[in-house]
């Protein structure tokens, strides 16, 4: 999801990128054996550029991000920082235990902690540009290490090494304060991500006679409201601490309470708090472990307990569980481009994150407390961009349980909506009306379809019918009874027209797999609407008025919020009919007019354009815009048109100009996975272009071997015989050993096991698989009725 601008050339140059990736053949491979999978992984590739990555402590889907945070401000300001971290900043202002993981918008940077050592102790965290102005911090990356579920940093003014790790409900860090001075904490609950006035309605601190430290915050931002409740340990006493607020203007106060100074307060409230909590001189390292919950107090206090170790215990642990979720995928590639993939695939499992306790209590869309029975709650749902290839990917490489636990939240979140509608962008169980569809269904759909997930189906159907049919959101009401969202009524309405209509089509699938005949008609009917949008004259999916007139004037490249389109232009909206590219390709005049277009649009020249006024339209290449998700499928759209070799060519292209394994190797915004999901898909060398027709589109790999362990234990195999820098195209695809002479590759064939074997070559195959029959899934067929 984004809602700023790299372009490139029309065509973009392979040679340095090929260098930063390695070459991709045999003869490049280390000798040495290579790092294990979770020894792979760098957390600070995205960290810088357009990727709004953390590098700091989390576990697989864990509740906690335990992260560092060096620049927090006016969320107008800070856009850059949605993640808390850029790798080019020079201090730490603190470490905070919730990050969205390459988030377009952003929200977060909950509970911030920072070490001070000596006998003052700022309560302000200062500016950047002046040392010693408040508690944050100068570093060095030469002191900065980041692996899976941990991440450590020196911090030069205060001298204290500062450690992270987290468990799935906790986080734990670890400061060891230079001898012989004394040692504290500042707790800032001031602190947060995209920050403006007014964004904290209020906050608690409570300090218990065991030494447990409680406290809660509520803020007023992307979803709101929402609150979080926190319960902190540590492993030394405390000496003193001093509670104190900072809020100004305080109109009405109440009457006075117990206490005659911050320090003599064992309890506060209000909107502006920060603690101060001193230690005295230390012996020995100090560990502050952090539960937090959704619920309340208690639901962080039981959370806490049900995690028990100390700082290495917990490391060990996350490690293990990030070994085994990493192993899923066996991988031989040269150096770099192995550390991109491993990369990207710990970047792939990072939500939907836990939301419900331990003790399966959650707090849901109606802000009510819910219990779950029989799953774990999970939200952090990005589904307008995860729809295509992260939740396509986490059924392979996730155990069925996990996707059973998504795909359970995603129903529950519908039943307990005050709208009765899916999630549409959820994060802390609340809805935040961002982007656009209702990608809930394709997720379920897909999921269902392949058996994954052991859903009520029935109940499944209902959820997604009640979705669609809601008339309020998003102009649906006209779209329903129009065949298309008529502009003049609804911004971006292109867009939701084409969006409406696939999702539409997922839903007749699960009808039909259901023997729901007039529900699987009236949706199939409506999956067709993404025509009453398109021109054929211009070629271009267009946003027409209530009346049936295109809006005008018109310009393809034109991208501006609120307009025809939702976060693109016609250039990336005019291929999303992925269900029915045949259908595409015939009002378009036929496979080389397709042909001709696809070109046309990666070969565009941009040098007389300016995005800069529009967030992470990034990734350029022509007029395919990587940085953002509307794009993705488009390179593979060669293969429905019969020339497989020509999304051979446009895949090498985007993967060695849009990754590369350094802190910038990512061109635009993870999106909570699914920029890294693709790359996962396309190393291995196919990708899910449609989610529900049980497809993947074939590509090229770019790995030498992959060996996959499937939910429920079998293992596939994918082999990229010869493949080398100069070996760029398929010669031939055998699966199980017997010649495969189409350009997909279903499901059901890689979950029963076996062997995709790719005999690479210097020079295009242009025999290989290009018939009629040979090409996916379309829901009109191919060719001119």
């Amino acid at each position: 999801m984004n809602r700023t601008l790299r372009i490139l050339p029309p065509l973009v140059r392979s040679v340095i990128a090929a260098g930063l990736l390695g070459a991709t053949g045999a003869g490049a491979q280390d000798t040495a054996t290579p790092p294990a999978p979770v020894d792979a992984v760098d957390p600070f590739i995205g960290t810088a550029g357009e990727g709004h990555v953390f590098p700091g402590a989390v576990a697989p889907f864990g509740m906690v991000q335990l992260s560092p945070d060096t620049t927090l401000g006016r969320f107008h300001q800070t856009y850059n920082w949605a993640a808390g971290y850029r790798h080019e900043d020079p201090t730490i202002i603190g470490f905070s235990h919730t990050h969205f993981s390459g988030a377009g918008h952003s929200d977060l940077g909950d509970i911030l902690v920072m070490p001070v050592a000596g006998d003052t102790v700022p309560l302000e965290p200062g500016e950047a540009d002046k040392p010693g102005s408040g508690y944050r911090s100068r570093y060095s990356h030469d002191g900065e290490v980041a692996t899976p579920g941990y991440y450590a940093v020196t911090l030069n003014d205060p001298q204290v090494r500062a450690e992270m790790t987290a468990g799935t409900r906790v986080g734990v860090h670890r400061y060891t304060f230079p001898v012989g001075k004394a040692a504290h904490l500042v707790l800032d609950l001031r602190t947060v991500i995209y920050d403006y006035p007014g964004k904290i309605l209020w906050s608690s601190l409570t300090l218990h006679p065991d030494g447990t430290l409680t406290g809660a915050r509520e803020t007023r931002g992307w979803a709101a409201p929402r609150k979080l409740y926190f319960a902190m340990r540590f492993s030394a006493p405390l000496a003193s601490h001093a509670f104190v607020s900072t809020e100004k203007d305080v109109v009405y106060k109440g009457f006075k309470g117990p206490g005659r100074g911050p320090e003599t307060l064992d309890a506060i409230d209000g909107r502006a708090l920060v603690a101060q909590l001193d230690f005295g001189k230390l012996s020995a390292p100090l560990e502050v472990k952090v539960g937090i919950s959704g619920v309340d107090e208690n639901g962080a206090r039981a959370n806490l307990d049900s995690e028990p170790g100390d700082f290495d215990a917990i490391r060990g642990k996350t490690r293990g569980a990030w070994s085994e979720a990493l192993s899923a995928v066996d991988v031989a590639a040269p150096a770099p481009m192995r550390k991109t993939f491993y990369t990207a695939l710990y970047h792939s499992l990072m939500a939907p994150s836990v939301w419900g306790d331990a003790d399966g209590r959650y707090r849901g869309p109606d802000d009510q407390v819910r219990q779950a029975k029989g799953f774990t709650f999970h939200s952090t749902f990005s589904l307008w961009d995860t729809f295509r290839a992260e939740h396509p990917l986490l059924t392979l490489v996730q155990p069925d349980r996990k996707n059973a636990d998504f795909l359970a939240s995603l129903l529950a979140s519908q039943k307990e909506s005050p709208f009765g509608i899916l999630p549409v962008w959820q994060f802390a169980g609340k809805e935040t009306w961002t982007m656009i569809g209702y990608h809930s269904v394709p997720v379920l759909a897909d999921a269902y379809l392949k058996g994954v997930g052991n859903m009520d189906a029935k109940a499944m159907l209902n959820a997604m019918v009640s979705s669609a049919d809601y008339g309020p959101y998003g102009g649906l009401s006209d779209y329903k009874a129009l065949g298309f969202v008529p502009i003049d009524r609804e911004p971006e309405a292109a867009s939701k027209t084409v969006e409406y209509a696939y999702d539409d089509w997922t839903i007749a699938q699960v009808a039909k797999a259901l023997g729901q005949k007039d529900i699987a008609a009236r949706f199939e009917k409506r999956a067709l609407n993404w025509r009453n949008s398109f021109d054929p004259k211009t070629g271009f999916l267009r946003a027409r008025k209530a009346d049936g007139t295109f809006r005008t004037p018109f310009d393809p490249t034109a991208i501006n919020y609120g307009s025809d389109y939702t976060e693109g232009n016609a250039w990336q909206y005019s291929w999303f009919m992925p269900h029915d590219q045949g259908g595409l390709f015939r009002m378009l005049g036929g496979d080389a007019k397709a042909v001709a277009k696809l070109d046309a649009m990666f070969d565009f020249d941009n040098s007389k354009i300016d995005y800069s006024h529009a967030e992470d339209i990034s990734g350029l290449i022509g007029q395919y815009i990587h940085g953002n998700e509307p794009s993705h499928h488009v390179a593979y759209l060669y293969d429905y048109a019969g020339q497989p070799w020509r999304t051979q060519e446009r895949l090498k292209q985007i993967v060695e100009s849009q990754y590369k394994p350094t802190p910038d190797g990512l061109a635009g915004n993870d999106d909570l996975g699914q920029m890294s999901a693709w790359l996962v898909f396309t190393a291995l060398g196919f990708y899910p272009v449609a989610p529900g027709t049980g497809e993947y589109v074939i590509g090229r790999p770019f790995v030498e071997r992959a060996e996959m362990t499937l939910p429920g234990g079998k293992r596939f195999m994918v082999v990229a015989e010869g493949l080398s820098d100069a070996n760029r195209y398929i010669g031939s695809v055998t699966l199980n050993g017997k010649p495969l002479d189409r350009v997909y590759i279903k499901d059901s064939e890689i979950r029963a096991g076996g062997e995709l074997r790719f005999i690479m070559a210097a020079v295009p195959n242009k025999l290989w698989a290009t018939g009629v029959k040979a090409r996916p899934y379309s829901m009109t067929g191919y060719g001119t009725k």
